[in-house]
């Protein structure tokens, strides 16, 4: 289970992403038009994959979502911050960072969660001493071998 600073996280990325992609195709730079209507299709993906009750009237969002649920945590990260960074590559604007920053910081804390929880110092002394004897006994029988 994904505490919940992640779904508040993808709650909050759909809607900044799809307004800022409408800003941005508000213009008359086609790389700017480019950009918002990859921004409105992200915000419209995303939405689709974390929250399918509110596409009910898509008839795949159930099954869409079901697949990304199965996914790893990594594979989640690197969806989000892939699908946040074309848009930027387009077109590097005030508006694209900000409609995308939200939905990268979301892929990072994917990410974050495929790391793990850090260990505590004990385990971790336990496990270099276990590796310092280990080390210590090749080393005394390549001592051995070699007289």
């Amino acid at each position: 289970m994904l505490p919940p600073s992640f779904h508040f996280g993808d709650a909050i990325s759909d809607p900044a992403c799809a307004v800022s992609g409408l800003f941005n195709c508000v213009t008359i730079h086609p790389l700017n038009i480019a950009a918002g209507v990859w921004m409105l299709m992200n915000a419209f993906i995303l939405l689709l994959c974390e929250a399918p009750f509110c596409c009910q009237f898509v008839e795949f969002a159930n099954t869409v979502a079901e697949k990304v649920d199965r996914l790893r945590s990594w594979q989640k990260a690197v969806f989000y911050c892939g699908m946040a960074i074309v848009p930027i590559i387009m077109s590097l604007t005030l508006t694209t960072l900000l409609g995308n920053a939200i939905a990268f910081a979301t892929g990072v804390l994917y990410g974050l969660s495929a790391l793990g929880k850090k260990g505590d110092a004990i385990s971790y002394a336990r496990i270099q001493q276990q590796r310092q004897q280990a080390d210590e006994e090749r080393l005394a029988e390549t001592l051995e071998g070699e007289l």
